[in-house]
This record gives structure tokens, C-alpha cells and sequence, in this order.
């Protein structure tokens, strides 16, 4: 058997692979034997002995790093394939086949689903990376050569950054829609030559929330809405006129002069308008009447189709082609998404209907009163200046929509989603401030449900809304009936299975009570909001999985047998998922795949799948699921070992940042709850065990394996669940769990030294070993890993029996990858530990001890620490000769040195394994597929 690691020559990923495979078999010596602690421990000693450098752990991490991207792009190219054009053309003309024209346009006249490109902290690649992994992606040819050319130096991750990104998605999703459009009418054209002019083809919309999104930050001003929503309407002008030039060169030049003056406008708003003369002058200006101000497309629409009408064949594609651009999206990019919460609505509203602060908004009496409002409300005028003095947040929205509806774009429909939504007084509030500011026949309130009380009562909540004259009245104008479920908090609290179960039982609710209140009528809009990894409801095992997944074929036929028209709203969320769209060959295979498995169909005589009629078995199962899940975050241990580093584990990824506490003592009682989904399923990667998806799942069927086995393998529904179970688990590693807790074991680090080696860390050894006598972290994560180990040999005894129906290529070596970099990352680990006890003492300053600095290193608080070592030991100071001063000095001599050794051998190693500990941490989000 080796002996470990060479003590000299070059360590190589490969050796590492390898080494790592060789210590696995003594896990069955012993089974509390832990490889990647073990290969960690080998990794730290050459770097303590000087035989291996941090410059030389780059580019081992460089070398992971090139091959995780090589996996991202695979990944994606397996998911959207076939991405060559030709394939996708055909794939459309296939579905373009139909029995009449009638049912030609009847398909393609209403979108198979609305594109929303939304925006959370997700942006882990940085641009350079996101183009190369999209353009190999794209062009099958995945290799070092064509994805690892981007420099790994992270962008900085503002607002703009973001918007400017979700932009970029949403015009290669336009111009694949273009593409798909022009194979409609060329599908129409050839099978009806006289009535193809006829079609107006709409197969998908899009739609973005980003710089529009206010729930939960303070950074978003209302000129910043404007700016966008001004920015979107000339770029989006610009491209008509562009798809236009040749075609109906009068009408583009139009279309060029109204797009430059939409820009001239939103510049106005990038200004300071903190003064009432400033603002007084951007306001007059953005309200007066001018030539080139369009704010209605239908005119256009109507001129174009009239010209095609007697326009040959070339001519009218185009000019059909551009009229359905128009008609999907408007003066702009794409509709757009405004979010606010429950408690800014309810702030504003008490202002109306109790300005004393008596009321229980939740009360019925609170309700009635909503009511009368509602029946009295007489529509108010509004200005610029009333939105720039307005302090709520929630009718600072509905004063920005009001201006958007009245001076950018008549004609779109803009949403309003409402975050924690538990209560029917909610949606009236929202519904009665649309229809103080006149906006109601345009604006489409939408509830949240995703917080584990909505989930619960949130069919209670639909009977209850529904059931209100003045909402069926409302959503009769509308159209359409408008909900939002969500799985970031939802899986986050519930489990992921449990929780996708759980909204597939709410959507079932919605078209239950949209029959019962008389509402067939209108559509059902159904927004389903969720990030790209497996820990947010998108299931990674193909396209068709990820649709199903969040809106169910079972969801669907219950509103295909009611008759309601369904209209599903797909989520593609920041860095990941405008990977989807990072070129146009990405965008067209994309949506063609999405034409192929349309969320808004469903056959409706489809046999019931036997998760749903063997009631007895599966929601016995979902309960169980849903128990083990409320378990671990209920107990001490899951929340502390998910907190044990704070947030320090993760790459800053986007614009809302999350925030450290603010004190050294907090992580220790650091809540769930104030970290958000996405950081906690991403810690969860980090850690190495995806647990919100995974547990429970086995111990769920403890007791009755055979007929739950059986339930699932005749499932359709239960097979998917497998496919994410054994995703999530072909990536898992409870050893890596448990090597967590071992970098503060003190019987660890006082035992490294003990027979006389690794002498010249024997102090740092013995510093860490008595700070980490009372530490908990040790037996917080040997108690997780235990209870993981449990549940997951009962995972396997129901799973193995299952034939894999997707076994994931290569998952072994995928499985040493992860290994090694969980290693090399732990390794990085200790060399902070070591390097940070191993500084001088130095005074107290602000409250912050030495201790205090090693505990910051410990919870991975490192630019926290960093800076308080660069404030102790300063390298940058005055010398001698920086003055004219007269009198002679001798002092300072060689005796007073400054402080570049400690920089040297303590501070800027710090700084270096940091940096390269969080590249590593990019590597593992890559092999899971995205960030959270």
C-alpha cells in the first residue's frame, strides 16, 4: 500500500486521482477512515515543508477548474442537442404539421410559454467564462482548447452588470423566436398558400424582472426603473428598425428616430435628480408630446400586416415576422416583472384603511374595509414629483407603472408579484393601489406562494380571493387569473421533492377554484420561479424533466379537463440560466426543445399516473419526506453545520449581496432563515452533500420498500423523482461532510506533531489544538455525516433494486475530481489556520483581539481578517527621508525592521489560499451544474 504522497517531485491532478482511488479501499479496513481528510492531510504537509507551493496548488486548481467548465459545457450541450440549426428547423417544421389552418394558428397564436429571465446572486462564471462555455456549448467542440481560453479573474457584479446580462439573453431568445417564426410561416405558406398571411404567430414570450425587482433591497431607485424600462424600449426600437431596414425602409426609419429619442430620455434619468429643479425639467421633458415618441406598436402592426397582404412571398415573411416580434414584446425587450412583499404592501395600505394603527390587516374587519375601498376608489392622477416624494416602496411602484403605461409603452402588460403572500387582504391591497393609480385594466397582480405557510393554506387563500366580486371582476379585464410559486424558500424548508409536490397540489387547487368561482373563462397564468441547480426545481436530467418538473403533466390536466386556458411561466435565472441563451444557436435549440415538450398542453385522456391514485402510499411518503427534511433544520446540528463558515465557502455572485453578520459571535447562532435559498443550497454543494434534495427520500420508505419501489418504477411522476434523487447522489459525499468537522478536531492538530515530525508547525499545532478544545463544529459534523450515512444506506436499499434509467456518464471519475478538489480545498484550509495562529501578537484595536482574527480565518471571514492583520503590521509607512527635518537621527536602524516578513510568510499566503480556495469553490458548483 502507498505510503502517501511523494515527500518531493510535482503532484499532478492525475497523482491526486489516483491517490485518492488507492485510499478509498480503507474505508472498508476502517470505516471511520476518511480518504479526502486523509489525501488533505498529505496535500497540507508538503505545503508546510515547503515541497509544494501555492503557486503549484494553482495550477492543480486551474487545471480542475478547465475541466469543470469542459463539464458545465457538456452539460449544457446534452441538455438543448441537437443545437445545429438545420435539426432545429426541421424540429419546428414537424410541429408546424396540423389538420387546418384554424388549428394551425389555434397552436401557434398563443405562446407555449412566457421566457422570464430573472436575476438573484447566480453570476458564479464570469463573462469571459459564461462566452466560452456557451460558444462550446454551441458548436459541440468541447475541449481545453475552445473553454479554458477565459482568464479566471472574477467581474464585478453590479445592477447594470446584470441587466446588461439578462439584455444580451433576451435579444439571441428574440432572434431564435425570429428564426422559429420564419419556419412557421414558411410551414403555413406551404401548406396553405392562400391563408398563410393570415397567421400571427406568438410561440413564445419573454419577459425579465431584473432592475425591476424590489423585495428585499434598497438599491433600486424608481429613476433606475425608468433608466432600464427607457433603455430596453431604444434597444429593442432599434432592432425593429434594423429587421425592417430592407423590408419597409419608411417605417424603420421611424422606428430608428423614435428609438434614439427613447434613449435620449433615459439618459435623462442617469442624472442627479435629488433637486426639485432638476427633476422638475427630466419630468417636463419625459412628459411632453414629440414626433418621435411612440408609445403604441399597434398602428405599426396593423401597416404591416396590411402590406404583406399583396407583398410577395420574401417580402410578407419579413414583414410578418417582424409585426410578431412587435406583437410578443412590445416597446421593449420583453414584458417586465415588478416585485414588492407583503409587509411594503401592507405599510402602504394601513395609510388608507388605518392610519391610527388599531386594525389587524388580517382580520375580516380589515377585509370589509378593503372591500368598501375597493368599490369607492376613484382613479388619481400622477406625476414624477408625486413618485420622487413618495417613501413607500409599494406605491412607488405602482406610480413608476403608471408612468410607464402613460409615457413609454400603452400597450404591454406589467406584472406585480407579491412576495409572501399569505393573506386575501394582500391581494385586494394590491389590486385596490392598480386601480387608485389607474392601472388595473393593465397590470397583472400576482401571489407568491412559496414560504412553507403559503404552500400550506395557499388553496384557502385562492378560494378566498376568488371568490371576490371585485377580483373575478378584475381578472375578467384581464384575461387571465395570476399566481407565482416559488421553490427557493420552499425547497429550502420543506425539501425539494416535498415542496415541487406541494405546489403541484396548489396549482391543482387554483384550477379547482378558478371552476368553482366560475372562472374557465380567463386564463390561468402560472409563474413558477426557480434556479438552475437541482436544489431549486430545475431538474438537471434533461429538458424535458426540467418543464415537467415544476409544472407537472398532472398540474396540467387538471386544467385542460376544466377548460381553462393555461398560460406557464418558465424561470431562467441570472448567470446559469442565461447560459441557455448565451448564443444564438443556444437560444433556438432552447426554445425548439420547449416547443417539442409545451408546458401549456397536455393530453387530457392520458391514463392517471399511479403516484397520484395510490394516495394511501404516496402522500404517506411526501409526509415523510417532509419530516426527515424538518428534522435537520429543526435540530441544533443541520443549521449550525451549514453556518459553521458563515457564507465564506461562496463567491460573491450578484448585485444583492448577502450579508455577514455583523459580530464574531453570531455565526455560532446564525439562523436558516437569514441566509437566502440560494447560499444555502450552494453551501450544501460546498459541503458536498446536496441535503434539501436527497434525505428522506430513503428513510421515507423505511418499513414498506417493496410497494414504494413498486410505486415509483410505475410512475412517471416517481421515475422523475429517482432521476433527481440519483443526480443529487452522484455527486454526494458524506466523507466530505465529516472532513469538514476534522479541520477543528484538537486531537487532530495536537497530533500531527506528536512523534517528532512537521516540527516547524509544532507550535501553530499546538495554538490550534487548545483553541479547539471546546469548539463544537468537530461533533457537529461527525453528528450530520452520522445521520446522513443512516438515511442513505436506507436510500440505497430502496434505490438499487431500480434499474438506473439515466446513469450519469463518467461519474466516478467526476466523483475523484470532486474528491481531489475537496482535498486540495481543505488542505488550503489548514495553511490559513496554520499561517493566521503563526502572526506575532499584536495590540487591541476597535474591540478586535488575535483570537478575534483567528476566528474570522476559522469561519472563512477572510477579508475581515486580512484587513485587521494589514492594520496591525503595516508595510506602508513614512521613512526618514519622506521629511526636512534638520535635526540628525540613527533611528530607525537594521534592529527596527518593518513588518514585510510577516506579509511574507503569514499575510499574503492567506490571501492566496483564499483566493484560490474560492476557484476551487467555482469548480464544485460547475460539476452540480450552477450555483445554488
Amino acid at each position: 500500500m502507498s505510503a502517501g504522497l511523494p515527500v518531493t517531485g510535482p503532484v499532478t491532478v492525475a497523482a491526486l486521482e489516483e491517490r485518492l482511488q488507492q485510499l478509498h479501499p480503507r474505508t472498508a479496513e476502517t470505516p471511520l477512515f476518511n480518504p479526502v481528510f486523509q489525501l488533505s492531510l498529505e496535500l497540507s504537509r508538503r505545503l508546510e515543508d515547503g515541497s509544494l507551493s501555492l503557486d503549484e496548488v494553482g495550477a492543480l486548481v486551474s487545471e480542475l477548474e478547465c475541466d469543470s467548465l469542459q463539464s458545465r459545457a457538456r452539460q449544457l450541450h446534452r441538455l438543448v442537442s441537437p443545437v445545429e440549426h438545420e435539426a432545429n428547423g426541421a424540429a419546428i417544421g414537424a410541429l408546424a404539421q396540423a389538420n387546418s389552418f384554424d388549428a394551425f394558428t389555434a397552436r401557434w397564436q398563443r405562446p407555449a410559454a412566457h421566457v422570464v429571465f430573472t436575476a438573484h446572486p447566480t453570476f458564479l462564471l464570469s463573462g469571459a467564462q459564461s462566452g466560452s462555455v456557451a460558444s462550446a456549448a454551441a458548436s459541440g467542440d468541447i475541449g481545453e482548447a475552445t473553454v479554458c481560453l477565459a482568464p479566471h479573474d472574477r467581474d464585478v457584479i453590479t445592477l447594470d452588470y446584470e441587466h446588461e446580462a439578462a439584455m444580451k439573453a433576451l435579444a439571441n431568445g428574440q432572434a431564435a423566436r425570429d428564426v422559429i417564426v420564419g419556419h412557421l410561416l414558411d410551414a403555413a405558406r406551404s401548406r396553405w398558400p392562400d391563408q398563410w398571411r393570415a397567421a400571427r404567430p406568438v410561440p413564445f414570450r419573454f419577459a425579465t424582472w431584473v432592475g425591476y425587482d424590489m423585495d428585499g433591497r434598497t438599491d433600486i431607485g424608481w429613476h433606475t426603473c425608468l433608466r432600464y424600462r427607457l433603455s430596453e424600449k431604444a434597444q429593442r426600437l432599434a432592432a425593429y428598425a434594423a429587421m425592417l431596414a430592407d423590408a419597409a425602409s419608411d417605417i424603420a426609419g421611424d422606428l430608428t428616430r423614435a428609438g434614439a429619442y427613447a434613449a435620449e430620455m433615459s439618459a435623462l434619468f442617469a442624472q442627479d435628480l435629488s433637486g426639485p429643479a432638476a427633476l422638475s425639467d427630466v419630468a417636463n421633458r419625459f412628459t411632453a408630446g414629440h414626433a418621435d415618441k411612440l408609445v403604441s406598436l399597434e398602428p405599426i402592426i396593423a401597416e404591416l400586416e396590411y402590406r404583406a397582404i399583396d407583398a410577395d412571398d420574401a417580402l410578407a415573411r419579413a414583414l410578418l415576422t417582424a409585426a410578431a416580434a412587435m406583437r410578443a414584446d412590445g416597446l421593449g425587450m420583453g414584458w417586465v416583472h415588478f416585485r414588492v412583499n407583503n409587509s411594503q404592501l401592507q405599510n402602504a395600505v394601513r395609510r388608507r384603511i388605518d392610519p391610527e394603527g388599531l386594525l389587524d390587516l388580517d382580520s375580516q374587519a380589515a377585509l370589509a374595509r378593503l372591500r368598501e375601498l375597493l368599490g369607492e376608489v376613484k382613479p388619481l392622477r400622477s406625476n414624477l414629483a408625486a413618485l420622487a416624494i413618495e417613501n413607500s416602496t409599494a406605491i412607488r411602484q405602482f406610480l413608476i407603472m403608471a408612468q410607464v403605461l402613460h409615457h413609454v409603452d400603452a400597450d404591454t402588460p406589467i406584472r406585480m408579484l407579491v412576495a409572501e403572500c399569505e393573506q386575501p387582504s394582500t391581494v385586494l391591497s394590491a389590486l385596490y393601489f392598480a386601480k387608485l393609480f389607474g392601472v388595473s385594466d393593465k397590470v397583472d397582480v400576482s401571489p407568491l406562494f412559496e414560504t412553507e405557510t403559503a404552500l400550506e393554506h395557499g388553496g384557502r387563500l385562492l378560494d378566498a380571493v376568488l371568490s371576490e366580486p371585485h377580483y373575478q371582476a378584475y381578472a375578467r379585464v384581464r384575461g387571465r387569473v395570476s399566481i407565482q410559486t416559488g421553490f427557493s424558500d420552499a425547497g429550502r424548508f420543506v425539501g425539494q421533492i416535498p415542496a415541487a409536490l406541494a405546489i403541484e397540489r396548489l396549482q391543482g387547487r387554483l384550477s379547482e377554484a378558478m371552476t368553482a368561482n366560475g372562472l374557465t373563462d380567463v386564463a390561468a397564468l402560472i409563474f413558477n420561479t426557480h434556479g438552475e441547480s437541482m436544489g431549486r426545481g430545475a431538474h438537471p436530467g434533461s429538458f424535458a424533466d426540467r418543464l415537467e418538473w415544476p409544472l407537472s403533466p398532472w398540474s396540467r390536466r387538471r386544467f385542460v379537463r376544466a377548460g381553462i386556458r393555461l398560460e406557464p411561466e418558465v424561470s431562467f435565472q441570472g448567470g446559469d440560466g442565461y447560459l441557455f441563451f448565451g448564443s444564438p444557436e443556444l437560444a433556438l435549440a432552447t426554445l425548439t426543445r420547449m416547443a417539442e415538450n409545451a408546458p401549456s398542453s397536455a393530453d387530457a385522456d392520458a391514463p392517471v399516473d399511479p403516484f397520484y391514485r395510490r394516495t394511501d402510499l404516496s402522500l404517506d411518503f411526501y409526509r415523510a419526506i417532509r419530516r426527515v427534511q424538518q428534522r435537520h433544520l429543526n435540530s441544533a446540528t443541520y443549521p449550525r453545520a451549514v453556518t459553521a463558515f458563515g457564507l465564506g465557502l461562496l463567491n460573491d455572485t450578484g448585485s444583492r449581496k448577502s450579508r455577514r453578520q455583523s459580530d464574531l459571535a453570531a455565526d455560532r447562532a446564525m439562523n436558516l432563515r437569514q441566509i437566502r435559498a440560494i447560499p444555502h443550497n450552494a453551501v450544501l454543494q460546498q459541503l458536498g452533500y446536496p441535503v434539501n434534495v436527497i434525505a428522506g427520500f430513503g428513510t421515507a420508505a423505511e418499513g414498506n420498500y417493496e410497494e414504494i419501489r413498486a410505486l415509483l418504477q410505475s410512475s412517471a411522476r416517481g421515475r422523475q423523482m429517482l432521476r433527481l434523487v440519483r443526480s443529487a447522489n452522484a455527486l454526494a459525499s458524506i466523507k466530505t461532510v465529516a472532513a469538514f468537522g476534522e479541520l477543528f478536531n484538537s486531537a487532530y492538530w495536537a497530533s500531527r506533531p506528536y512523534r517528532g515530525g512537521e516540527q516547524q508547525i509544532a507550535d501553530a499545532c499546538l495554538v490550534l489544538a487548545e483553541t479547539f478544545t471546546t469548539d463544537d463544529r468537530t461533533g457537529v459534523f461527525r453528528r450530520l455525516a452520522s445521520r446522513l450515512r443512516v438515511d442513505a444506506l436506507k436510500l440505497h436499499r430502496l434505490i438499487d433494486p431500480i434499474a438506473d434509467e439515466a446513469p450519469l456518464a463518467g461519474r466516478e471519475q467526476m466523483r475523484r475530481s470532486l474528491g481531489v478538489a475537496q482535498a486540495l480545498r481543505l488542505a488550503l484550509f489548514q495553511h490559513m489556520f496554520i499561517r493566521v495562529v503563526s502572526v506575532p501578537g499584536f495590540s487591541r484595536a476597535n474591540d478586535i483581539a488575535r483570537e478575534d482574527v483567528w476566528e474570522m480565518v476559522f469561519t472563512l471571514r477572510i477579508e475581515e481578517a486580512l484587513a485587521q492583520l494589514r492594520r496591525a503590521f503595516p508595510t506602508s509607512m513614512p521613512a526618514l527621508g519622506d521629511f526636512s527635518v534638520r535635526e540628525p537621527s540613527d533611528y530607525p536602524d537594521s534592529g527596527a525592521s518593518g513588518y514585510q516578513a510577516i506579509h511574507r510568510d503569514s499575510i499574503d499566503p492567506i490571501e492566496q489560499a483564499w483566493k484560490l480556495s474560492l476557484r476551487i469553490g467555482l469548480t464544485i458548483a460547475n460539476e452540480f451544474g450552477a450555483h445554488g
